[in-house]
C-alpha cells in the first residue's frame, strides 16, 4: 500500500494541470469561410455537417459561385435551417462575421434611388 502523502503529492501536481486544461477551449467548432474552405475543413469545423454535405457545399460553390450569406446553405440538399442556426456564429462568407446576415435584416436595407434629382 502506498503512503498517504503520495496521493496528496499527486493532487498538488495534477491540480494546476487540470486548471490549465479546463481553461483551454473545448473541442468546439471553429470559424470557417464557406467560400474558401475545402470539404474536410468544413466537415471538421461545422456541427451537423459531415464530409458528404461538406463536399456538396464545395460543389455548389464551384457551380454557382460564392455564397453571399449563411442562409444560402439551405439551398443544398440535407442542410436545413436548424443546422445553419447551430453554426451561424462560425460560418463566414468573407473576412468578417458581419457578412453573415439573416434575410430579414438584408431586406431592411433600401437601395438608393436611381432617378436623377431635379434642380
Amino acid at each position: 500500500m502506498l503512503p498517504s502523502y503520495t496521493h496528496t503529492a499527486k493532487r498538488w501536481v495534477l491540480a494546476p494541470v487540470c486548471l490549465l486544461l479546463a481553461q483551454l477551449p473545448a473541442a468546439q467548432a471553429g470559424s470557417v469561410n464557406i467560400n474558401t474552405a475545402d470539404a474536410t475543413t468544413i466537415a471538421q469545423e461545422l456541427k451537423g455537417i459531415g464530409l458528404k454535405r461538406a463536399q456538396a457545399i464545395v460543389d455548389y460553390r464551384a457551380k454557382h459561385g460564392a455564397f453571399k450569406s449563411a442562409d444560402e446553405l439551405s439551398l443544398i440538399k440535407g442542410i436545413g435551417t436548424k443546422v445553419i442556426q447551430k453554426n451561424r456564429a462560425d460560418i463566414r462568407v468573407s473576412g468578417s462575421a458581419a457578412a453573415v446576415v439573416a434575410p430579414a435584416a438584408r431586406s431592411a436595407v433600401v437601395a438608393p434611388a436611381t432617378a436623377p434629382v431635379k434642380r
